[in-house]
């Protein structure tokens, strides 16, 4: 499909190339292609930040994930792409993630692609006219979200500072090296969805115990995932009547057996059941994570303009779910037996 409608693919094992000037033949088409790198990011050995793969420091957090190729397989797939006439090579690429919202790593991390830029071309004779550099770009609210260790607020960097620091750092690396200045590809995916959608609950239940207050609602962490995988802060507001006082401290939680807590010690004004609660900056990594756990049925999504809404995925129906199951003959016999 990509090769279809002349993507760039961005290679990331060893085997891809093949593959895909294999398919490019069929289509009669020709391709251009991005290599993944395995960063060393060494002066992030020691730098700690958000667990976005596991324990570690942000090194042995990149050098855990699968992705990337070493300085010598990049070499040898761009000397065997340059013999392919349908394969044009146009970029190299790294993804950071959301480990830190600090500006510094993402500039070691540019800093490294020129290096490895130069180390390309001493090997290839190949120079990466492009690099892109990926997302995880951080984006501050007043009202903070983002992982709880690590809150984004309104002091977490900017655009402009990221876009200072590592536009300095790639123009004295290719100064250093001789070599032309790239351009440049980010990919701020969570910057842009992130602040455009919001995850709406019904309350249920209200429960008051001891030492705590629970408000119960049909929206929970197999919708907003990150909130119990990352220790995602979602900011809630009461849906109805916003303005008032908050005057009760209560964790949100919703309908799962467990790993269900949504807010905790949240601030919020008196709850009922009908009410309705909204977590904001639910746009990047909800509705496609979101999963059937306890057969839950999935919401509906709605796209809001001025006065306008529009339904553009349906809300899931039981027979959506069970209608899937399959009870195997013998078995159902024996039911009967």
């Amino acid at each position: 499909m990509a090769i279809a409608n002349g993507l760039c693919i961005n290679i990331d094992s060893m085997d891809e190339l093949g593959r895909i000037s294999e398919i490019s033949k069929k289509f009669n088409k020709s391709v251009d292609i991005g290599i993944r790198l395995a960063l060393d990011l060494d002066p992030l050995a020691e730098k700690t930040g958000v667990s976005m793969h596991g324990p570690g420091t942000l090194k042995e957090q990149s050098d855990s994930t699968k992705w990337g190729m070493t300085r010598e397989q990049t070499v040898e797939i761009v000397n065997n792409a340059q013999k392919l006439k349908n394969i044009h090579l146009k970029e190299t690429h790294f993804h950071l993630s959301r480990m830190t919202n600090e500006v510094e790593p993402f500039a070691v991390m540019a800093r490294e692609m020129i290096t490895w830029s130069h180390y390309i071309n001493e090997n290839s004779g190949w120079t990466p006219p492009c690099i892109d550099i990926g997302g995880g770009w951080t984006y501050g609210r007043w009202y903070g979200t983002g992982p709880n260790s690590q809150i984004d607020d309104e002091n977490a960097p900017k655009y402009s500072d990221y876009g200072k620091r590592i536009s300095e750092v790639i123009t004295e690396e290719a100064e250093k090296y001789n070599l032309p200045l790239p351009k440049l590809r980010i990919e701020p995916g969570r910057l842009i969805s992130g602040p455009c959608g919001v995850a709406v609950g019904a309350v249920g239940a209200v429960k008051e115990g001891e030492k705590k207050k629970w408000v119960n609602l049909d929206l929970s962490t197999n919708h907003l995932s990150w909130a119990a995988i990352l220790d995602w802060y979602y900011h809630a507001v009461p849906v109805e009547n916003a303005e008032r006082e908050a005057t009760e401290t209560v964790d949100i939680v919703g309908p799962l057996c467990n790993s269900d807590e949504i807010g905790k010690h949240r601030k919020m004004p008196p709850l009922i059941r009908g009410e309705h609660v909204a977590f904001l900056d639910a746009g990047g990594y909800v509705e496609s994570q979101a999963a059937r756990y306890n057969a839950q049925c999935l919401p509906a999504t709605v796209l809001v303009f001025n006065e306008l809404s529009e339904i553009t995925t349906e809300r899931e129906q039981l027979r959506d779910v069970s209608g899937r199951f399959r009870v195997p003959p013998r078995l159902l016999a024996q039911s009967f037996s």
